[in-house]
């Protein structure tokens, strides 16, 4: 289990008092401008209110603040703080604290790391996430025998990689009334054997019918779990995320923190769906364009139009190359998440949808391409989250239409054990393809699905740059002709991130006006070796010119 990162309390405190004005010197900044022109500085000025007054050289930025703290970083390189624009804030926190599975490189190592932890852990339940049978190299998902093995008569739920499939052991099968008879829910598979008894396997909304039985969580943990994620984004240097998928429960929780100065990370919010707690949400005002001193924001809803590559939900428009009878899982009918997605923008709300095939992009597409007109919406930006296997025809229609794709590098790097093998050789030139995005003139809005994958921006980075896992595979790249230069990469995690929740005005770049939200790290990103990106490490970490976290 990865140990949760401490932030301790006294400190942080302190880095949220107030301040009074502030002279970064001695830096090897670099920030982007309005014109997409890499600029460099020395020094970094801003107010008792967190607002940047000047950057330049040192002589230059002490002539405008003559009065102000001095600062040296000992010619360290500083950068704009790095913006997720998709990340579960809860969901890393819940990990944190929960068995960790993705170092796991076999069912029986897997097995091995789950039976030491239920004899550690005491709770009722046994929780984890991060199994990945692709990388166990197993041929086919594993089974609640084989769980059962480790696990005896304790309930267990373990979360794939992608939270898009969960495996259970027989107690839970047995807890939420799944047996063979079971049929699969909309949107959803349970994975079943050559004689048709469920494996413990719940594919997407399968999942659901096992909530009823699941321990709820509480205010304490949910506050545990916030506050793991807060300490754990200040250490990997991100100073904005946007969190995709905020229920009613958790949007209180970040009012409490904005209100009483706990934020140590800006949160651009999506309502997670349309259903009751959106309803709740909005009787309580509508959407939310900034919230305690624009350290919050709840003004988009996400939707899921389909599921994940890896677990085969993903819906695909032709079967899957390597599983000619399935193409896949459409959540909803064209009517229904037309109804969905139209409730979401008619209210005003930004819409992001999750969609991963190309059959699940395409109904996105189309519907959008519709209802932003009958709304006239466009200038709410709305989004597809991940837009990760698309058809070509349907590429140039993002931009057409106006439509974010909202896109996660690492995603390639992880996927690419697989990925082609699922769709095959024409249909994965359409997938992760963010050079066809940005030749076109699309903004991509760059993040990592944390905790599908690690927060760690500078692993985005060094994916989006060299199209290569951590060992410098495959050489040359994976469809390198997809990559994007290190400018681009830069501003999809800063300039354009903050453009997708309507926040360029204040973060995103260095700038007079804006917010002093920077990181301070180990070596210079744009000299540096590109393969060895993933190795920086953040020391310093800023937001609203207050240190929320130093090394």
């Amino acid at each position: 289990m990865r140990a949760a990162p401490t932030l301790l309390a006294a400190a942080l405190m302190a880095a949220l008092s107030a301040h009074a004005d502030v002279i970064i010197d001695d830096a090897n900044g670099y920030t982007l401008n309005a014109k997409n022109a890499l600029v460099k500085f020395s020094s970094l000025g801003f107010d008792d209110k967190g607002r940047i007054v000047a950057v330049g050289s040192a002589a230059e930025v002490a002539a405008r603040m003559p009065r102000a703290q001095h600062i040296s970083v000992g010619g360290k390189t500083v950068l704009p703080g790095l913006i997720d624009a998709h990340g579960h804030v809860f969901g890393l926190g819940e990990m944190l604290s929960q068995l960790d599975l993705t170092s796991s490189t076999s069912l029986d190592g897997a097995l091995k790391a789950i039976g030491d932890y239920a004899r550690k852990e005491q709770g009722a339940w046994l929780r984890g996430r991060g199994w990945n049978q692709e990388i166990w190299k197993l041929g086919r998902f594993p089974t609640a025998q084989e769980l059962d093995r480790v696990t005896g008569s304790r309930p267990a739920v373990l979360e794939r990689v992608d939270g898009h499939a969960v495996w259970v052991n027989s107690a839970v099968l047995k807890l939420a009334g799944i047996d063979d008879k079971t049929p699969d829910p909309t949107g959803g598979k349970i994975v079943r054997d050559a004689d048709g008894h469920a494996t413990g396997i719940l594919v997407d909304r399968a999942a659901d019918l096992i909530e009823k039985v699941m321990p709820k969580t509480s205010e304490e943990q949910a506050r545990a779990y916030l506050d793991a994620a807060l300490g754990e984004m200040a250490r990997q240097g991100l100073t904005s995320v946007h969190d995709a998928g905020v229920s009613a429960s958790q949007d209180r929780l970040y009012r409490y923190y904005a209100d009483h100065g706990k934020l140590s990370a800006r949160i651009y919010g999506m309502i997670g769906g349309v259903g009751a707690d959106f309803d709740s949400i909005v009787k309580g005002g509508g959407p939310l364009n900034s919230y305690g001193d624009d350290m919050y924001a709840l003004r988009a809803v996400k939707l899921y139009s389909d599921g994940a590559l890896g677990s085969r939900g993903a819906a695909l428009l032709a079967p899957y190359s390597d599983e000619p009878k399935s193409k896949g899982l459409l959540f909803n009918s064209n009517a229904e998440m037309t109804r969905l997605i139209g409730k979401a923008m008619k209210a005003g709300y930004q819409v992001n949808v999750h969609a991963i095939g190309d059959a699940g992009n395409r109904q996105v597409i189309d519907i959008y391409g519709k209802l932003i007109k009958e709304t006239r919406s466009v200038g709410q930006r709305h989004r597809i989250e991940h837009a990760q296997v698309v058809a070509l025809a349907d590429i140039p229609r993002f931009q057409a239409i106006g439509i974010i794709p909202s896109m996660q590098p690492t995603h390639a790097t992880s996927d690419m054990n697989m990925a082609e093998n699922r769709v095959g050789p024409e249909r994965i030139k359409g997938a992760y393809a963010w050079r066809s995005y940005l030749h076109q003139g699309s903004r991509i809005a760059c993040g990592s699905d944390f905790p599908v994958e690690s927060p760690n921006p500078f692993y985005g980075l060094h994916a989006a740059v060299t199209r290569q896992d951590q060992n410098g595979g495959p050489a040359g790249g994976w469809y390198a002709n997809q990559a994007m230069s290190l400018k681009e990469a830069f501003r999809c995690f800063t300039l354009d991130a903050a453009y997708a929740g309507h926040q360029e005005d204040k973060i995103g770049s260095l700038e007079p006006g804006k917010y002093a939200d920077f990181i301070v790290i180990d070596r210079d990103l744009f000299t540096m070796p590109t393969y060895d990106i993933y190795q920086v490490k953040v020391l310093q970490t800023w937001v609203a010119g207050r240190q929320v976290f130093k090394r």
